[in-house]
This record gives C-alpha cells, sequence and structure tokens, in this order.
C-alpha cells in the first residue's frame, strides 16, 4: 500500500512539473515574437531611423548597451565587462531598453491608425 501511494505521489508530481514547463516554454514563446517584431521594425527603412531616432534621446547605459548588443552583436558578458557590471544587468538592461523601443514603436503605430 505505502509504495503504491509513493507511485501516485511520484506521478503526480511529474505530471504537474511537465505542465509548470510548457507554460513556461510558451511564456518563452512571447519573449521571441517581441525580438521578432523589433527585427521587423528595424529591417523597414522608416522603421529603422525612428528606432534610431529614438536611441538617440534614450538615457543612458539602456542606449549603449542596446546599440552594443543589437549593431555590435556583443554578447553580455563582454559588454557587463565594459561596465564593471555582470551579464546579468546586462541583460536586464537590453530587455528594458529594448521594451521601451517597442512601446515607443506600438504608440507611433496607434498614431498612425
Amino acid at each position: 500500500m505505502r509504495a503504491w501511494l509513493f507511485a501516485i505521489a511520484r506521478n503526480t508530481y511529474f505530471s504537474h512539473y511537465k505542465k509548470k514547463k510548457r507554460q513556461i516554454d510558451s511564456a518563452a514563446g512571447d519573449e521571441q515574437s517581441i525580438g521578432v517584431q523589433l527585427v521587423n521594425h528595424l529591417m523597414n527603412e522608416e522603421d529603422a531611423f525612428t528606432v534610431h531616432q529614438f536611441l538617440h534621446v534614450m538615457k543612458e547605459p539602456y542606449k549603449e548597451v542596446f546599440s552594443l548588443r543589437t549593431f555590435g552583436e556583443l554578447p553580455f558578458e563582454k559588454i557587463g565587462k565594459l561596465f564593471g557590471k555582470s551579464s546579468g544587468w546586462a541583460r536586464v538592461t537590453f530587455y528594458r531598453a529594448r521594451k521601451q523601443i517597442i512601446e515607443y514603436m506600438e504608440e507611433i503605430d496607434n498614431e498612425k491608425d
């Protein structure tokens, strides 16, 4: 009886873990679609100019980190070393900069409509 209950508990745990992992993977997919959206804006010449205009007025270190990552294609570890920070700091700063740019581009798109 005891072994049977442990087997049920173990299988329930694994089922819960798999379900939770799928939810996390789908959230990561949303993150990737945002990145694709930004790349599409950069490929369009007019939108790329708008992004560069916004980068010009963006506050530091967001502007620098975004430029180094996107245009310089530097890894987060090197960006963090340049600023004397960790790679995690560079990731967070890049994510926040990208989020600001996407919000700005969405505002521009809403004004056009």
